[in-house]
């Protein structure tokens, strides 16, 4: 079942079926910046080194599984398609099957701008339909002002936005988000973060 089989022929960014809720707008932001920076001569080749995974679904339709900020950046930027590499073909599972099989394989992320897990069916349909979580967008903050490393383990952004939207009022963020930022860093080198991914707390040798 499972594959690695790139897709040439480009696919709609809009035909994308999401398997998360929400992004961190910061982060499109400076993904929308990046293409800009590389757009013209360059534009084809980033593209092509930017393969998006997804996942054959009921119906044929491609799921996206990660690069959701990217995907989201790139059709702001009027980028119609993209390259996808399929990495499990699900066609034939039901949609119960479907959904269950992307839960226990960390492959969905079905919480909503609050930290609450909803249901599948509020997953919009298109990446249009993705919103903001400020906690989100202060955790990619953090990973890039070396808050914590950038890890494999499936969300793990998300991880450490549910960590900190337990410790930081979502007005400090709204209000001063360098403040937030601060914040953020003190909290990451804590020992009461160490169970996160990309920990880069001190050493306790």
């Amino acid at each position: 079942m499972q594959l690695r089989e790139p897709v040439l022929d480009p696919i709609p960014i809009l035909d994308l079926r999401p398997t998360q809720m929400t992004v961190g707008m910061r982060e499109v932001d400076a993904k929308r910046a990046h293409w800009r920076s590389e757009r013209g001569r360059q534009a084809g080749e980033f593209l092509g080194r930017h393969m998006v995974p997804v996942v054959l679904g009921p119906g044929r339709r491609h799921y996206i599984i990660d690069h959701h900020h990217l995907a989201f950046a790139l059709h702001a930027e009027g980028v119609e398609a993209i390259l996808v590499t399929v990495v499990a073909n699900l066609a034939k599972l039901d949609r119960d099957s479907f959904w269950f099989y992307l839960d226990n394989r960390g492959m969905s992320h079905p919480y909503d701008a609050d930290g609450v897990r909803q249901p599948h069916d509020a997953i919009p349909k298109s990446i249009t339909g993705l919103v903001d979580d400020p906690y989100r967008s202060l955790a990619g903050e953090l990973r890039r002002a070396g808050g914590f490393s950038k890890e494999t383990t499936p969300f793990s952004e998300f991880l450490w936005a549910d960590f900190l939207r337990r410790r930081i009022k979502r007005k400090r963020i709204e209000k001063s988000f360098q403040s937030a930022l601060e914040k953020a860093l003190d909290l990451a080198r804590s020992p009461e973060a160490g169970y996160l991914p990309g920990w880069c707390g001190p050493s306790t040798d």
